[in-house]
């Protein structure tokens, strides 16, 4: 009977007899030699750890090597320090290696190793999943020598490509340079705050940021409040660091100063250069060629209310074949950016190092200039606009029968916001609305319910996650948190901006042409496997198996519903999903429950959308503005690229949130606010506020004088002593403790007991009260599709 893998792996004892025979024959082994009962190398450890997940804990280990007394206590200084390195990684009373890292990640190259080889570490990481795992930078002398790779140094940050690590004694991950996105990126973003008797302080902007001293002869132009970056001048064992001041960015009280901190500090390209202005200037508007006149065509464009640019517009229509009786035709027109945007031209570059246009409660930082996506490309009301248009055939079941695209002249016949729109159909048109009401709204709706059937029958995931969204004040400071209400307007620009994605998936695959996709894979089987327990603490079941499907979580989520465990079950469904990305290969998207979807509808805002763009007129071959070879060539590294900018605009937008809402809440330090426990680590609970969108942390050695266990399988806190705990979910009251605003950090005090716990298990971790205090963290958003 053959041996599985586990079992041909030699004991540490059966690897020492071996070694020894090894030896005493003359010949080499490829194993380290293992003495038992001696503390193990890293290698060795590294090595058992890989090949025995199953049996990592520190007790298995020490047992594993022979190890008692004081020789237990020094394994567990190795073992912490190869987690400190970021070498093994905690999961649960178990070591292993790093979770993987995206295949395209932006690293923070920060030391060298005893080779003088570059160490990198991500650039953005979730502190929860422990240490950032450490990358080698792989370097070829050869490839540095004919200039093919990209040389990186200390503190550049780079784009890279990530390989797992075949050498287990050294970093989990390798990589490889795609492109220099900073070089020596030693300066340190901060605020100055001046000291009563000279010099200034520098506040952090960072949760686990430092406060610094500057010398008043290291000031330089910088006053009280200004945000600006600075070099350390100086450390030593004693005071604060000494910094330096390099440059004046702005003061902190201008307006839109908090969006610009995370601007820079996520270094997100914000001022275009002359010569991108320059070319959107000198722009001419869109000839017919190529095109056929669409201008009859009654399309409208529905948005948000002070949307100031529109990229899609919707039609709707009876089908008039009798071959498909009840069926209707949509139309969806997008704003042709290709015909304006060309390859290798200024306005390309610019746009493919931005990636995407950023969000923030009080600024865009366009991914084009205002000149293309406010002008020339916004399909305004009774204006001629270039569009690229696809019209869809549908049964009255919702099956898609055929669809064809078409390059065109369009002239918008109305601008409508979602309420106009779900007004008139609710029975409230006003003056613009009304006319429209039968001859454009009522199909338009008559065709959404068309649609909703085709998505009903396919069940895509269903999370009910609302988004918050943050009012301002004319003074830049936050007014109040609302919760916009989720219209049939919106679910019906929704699915219909789908179908033209997924058109043009179906198109482009179908003329064998290589584009970037929007894909997204099924949860991974270590978060299944999470999810599947946390569910069972709560009397719910998730099927095993790896045909899981979108519609096996919405039977969760239903189950959910009206419960007091609702809000809880989302946040862990959402939790266990893998994140949406860009990639030249297909493998569907598991959310949308969609086998072929490319993202075709915001060109003026993503560049992927730009890229399908142009593979739609080069393949179909509607004039100028195709794709061009280089550019298919490059796809792996351009969906990379867009997938690891995506990423970045999502921490800055989040980062940006959570200031605000520290500024807003700085003012009421004593208050007491009805919260919710939206995330449990062994270090305390994180409480998001439902009033305001804030996130805040309760440490775990403020809890009480009880000794807390931390149960990661019902993901709570329990008091070892009372039995008393918090638990993901609970509705609980706190008072705000500490604001730090332009961290955006929020500590809270609990006020509510905690409740019965269920039995703790031999998988729960010891926080205690000497568990470590930390600063707020950060929650996973909800997926963007």
């Amino acid at each position: 009977m053959s041996k599985t893998p586990r079992d041909r792996s030699p004991t540490p004892a059966s690897g020492n007899r071996r070694s020894r025979r090894a030896e005493a024959a003359g010949a080499k082994c490829d194993k380290p030699v293992i003495i038992h009962g001696e503390i193990p190398s890293r290698e060795v450890l590294l090595e058992f750890i890989a090949d025995n997940p199953d049996r990592a804990s520190k007790r298995e280990i020490a047992k594993a090597f022979g190890l008692k007394g004081d020789a237990r206590v020094e394994l567990k200084e190795v073992l912490r320090a190869l987690e400190s390195d970021g070498l093994v990684q905690k999961d649960r009373k178990s070591l292993k290696r790093p979770g993987a890292l995206p295949p395209v990640t932006v690293l923070d190259i920060t030391t060298r190793d005893k080779d003088g080889e570059l160490i990198g570490r991500p650039a953005e990481w979730n502190e929860e999943l422990g240490v950032a795992p450490a990358v080698a930078i792989r370097q070829s002398s050869a490839d540095r020598a004919k200039g093919k790779a990209p040389v990186g140094g200390l503190g550049d940050r780079v784009l890279a490509k990530i390989f797992a690590s075949k050498d287990r004694a050294g970093p989990a991950y390798t990589a490889r340079i795609i492109k220099i996105i900073d070089r020596h990126r030693d300066a340190l973003l901060g605020v100055v705050r001046e000291m009563p008797g000279g010099g200034a302080r520098l506040m952090p902007i960072e949760r686990r940021g430092e406060e610094m001293q500057i010398s008043p002869n290291d000031l330089g132009e910088a006053k009280d409040g200004d945000l600006v970056e600075v070099e350390i001048a100086r450390t030593g064992r004693l005071g604060l660091t000494k910094a330096r001041v390099l440059t004046v960015i702005g003061s902190v009280a201008s307006e839109k100063a908090i969006s610009m901190i995370a601007i820079h500090a996520h270094g997100i390209p914000h001022i275009f250069p002359q010569s991108v202005i320059a070319e959107a200037d000198e722009a001419k508007h869109a000839t017919m060629s190529h095109r056929e006149d669409w201008r009859d065509v009654p399309l409208i464009t529905i948005d948000p209310h002070d949307a100031k640019d529109h990229d899609d517009a919707v039609y709707a229509e009876r089908d008039p074949s009798p071959d498909n009786p009840d069926g209707v035709i949509v139309t969806v027109a997008i704003a042709d950016v290709s015909w304006y945007v060309r390859p290798k031209s200024a306005l390309d570059r610019e746009a493919l190092k931005r990636g995407n246009s950023v969000y923030f409660p009080d600024r865009v930082v366009p991914m084009l200039p205002e000149r293309i996506s406010n002008d020339l490309c916004s399909l305004r009301e009774g204006v001629d606009r270039p569009a690229l248009a696809v019209r869809m055939t549908f049964s009255k079941e919702g099956r898609k029968a055929g669809h064809t695209f078409h390059r065109v002249m369009m002239k918008s016949a109305a601008k409508l916001s979602y309420q106009q729109a779900q007004a008139a159909i609710d029975g409230k048109p006003d003056d613009k609305a009304g006319p429209l009401l039968e001859p454009i709204l009522k199909p338009l709706w008559h065709a959404y319910e068309v649609l909703k059937r085709g998505r009903d029958r396919r069940q895509p995931l269903e999370l009910d996650m609302p988004e918050r969204k943050i009012i301002l004040k004319p003074d830049g400071t936050v007014d109040r948190v609302h919760v916009p209400e989720r219209l049939d307007a919106h679910k019906l620009i929704e699915e219909m901006m789908i179908q033209a994605n997924v058109a043009a998936a179906e198109t482009l695959e179908k003329k064998r042409q290589p584009l970037v996709y929007r894909v997204h894979d099924a949860p991974k089987l270590s978060k299944q496997e999470a999810l599947r327990e946390f569910l069972a603490t709560i009397g719910l079941t998730l099927a095993k198996g790896a045909g899981l499907r979108s519609n096996s979580f919405n039977g969760i989520l239903a189950k959910a519903l009206d419960t007091p465990h609702q809000t809880m079950v989302n946040e862990m469904v959402l939790r266990s999903q893998s994140q949406a990305i860009y990639s030249p290969e297909n493998i569907g998207h598991f959310g949308l429950n969609l086998l072929k979807y490319a993202h075709f509808t915001s060109p003026i805002r993503r560049y992927a959308d730009l890229i399908v763009h142009r593979a739609l007129v080069g393949s179909l071959g509607l004039g100028e503005g195709g794709i061009t070879p280089e550019e298919e060539a490059a796809l792996d590294d351009i969906a990379a690229e867009i997938s690891t900018f995506e990423r970045r605009a999502m921490a800055a937008e989040r980062d940006t949130i959570n200031r605000l809402i520290a500024h807003h809440l700085a003012g009421r330090i004593g208050d007491e606010f009805d919260g919710q426990i939206s995330g449990v680590t062994k270090a305390g609970l994180f409480v998001t506020l439902p009033q305001f969108g804030a996130d805040g942390f309760v440490p775990v050695s403020t809890l009480g004088r009880d000794y807390y266990i931390y149960d990661e399988a019902h993901q709570a806190l329990s008091g070892e002593k009372t039995g008393l705990g918090y638990r993901l979910g609970d509705s609980i009251q706190v008072r705000l403790v500490e604001a730090v605003p332009l961290a955006g950090a929020l500590r809270f005090e609990m006020l509510s007991e905690g409740r019965a716990m269920p039995v703790a298990t031999r998988s729960f971790h010891k926080a205690g009260r000497r568990g470590a205090s930390r600063k707020p963290g950060t929650r996973p958003n909800r997926p963007r599709r």
